[in-house]
């Protein structure tokens, strides 16, 4: 479960459950060398969990959730298209064009961690989600302009989200007795 992002065209506050964690290409792989050869694996999560996390999310009805692809990037500026790194190889206008071809892809928000995370799950069998919280539209802006107030709250929902889940899923199992 992680809980930090950037959007591409979603509002600040939508909690993002993963359907697929692609790279920085837009394709759903997890590369990591082993013994100096590249071995590639799937970062494709349990769908029926993100349903079930989706509508979980429906029955508290206290936030927007949408089920869409995370992008994971090996760094926080050029990797994310940040206009605001101390390095930055490339326009606005290539950024716009490049965070539209990600929105296209079906990219609802952007981190560092969902890759290895997905692909060890399932190289493991463990079903497994990836619950993430807009922070900032990236079409509009690369810097946060919301209070520590409002982040606190937004940090909040996907814990308010799976820790709801949780407690369905034990209620469920304790019925079964």
């Amino acid at each position: 479960i992680q809980r930090k992002n950037r959007s591409s065209g979603l509002e600040p506050g939508t909690v993002v459950v993963t359907k697929q964690s692609v790279d920085a290409t837009f394709l759903p792989k997890f590369e990591q060398v082993i013994l100096g050869k590249t071995v590639v694996r799937s970062t494709d999560l349990d769908q029926s969990l993100a349903q079930e996390l989706l509508q979980c999310s429906k029955g508290l009805n206290q936030f927007e959730t949408v089920i869409g692809n995370t992008m994971c990037t090996l760094d926080f500026y050029e990797g994310q298209a940040r206009l605001d790194g101390a390095f930055c190889s490339y326009t606005e206008a290539e950024k716009q064009e490049y965070l539209l071809k990600a929105k296209e892809a079906g990219v609802c928000n952007i981190e560092m961690e969902s890759s290895v995370f997905a692909a060890m799950c399932k190289l493991s069998g463990l079903q497994a989600a990836v619950v993430c919280v807009t922070l900032l539209d990236r079409l509009k802006g690369d810097q946060l302009s919301s209070s520590h107030e409002v982040l606190n709250n937004y940090q909040l929902r996907p814990q308010i989200l799976v820790g709801s889940y949780i407690k369905k899923q034990l209620k469920a199992k304790a019925g079964n007795r």
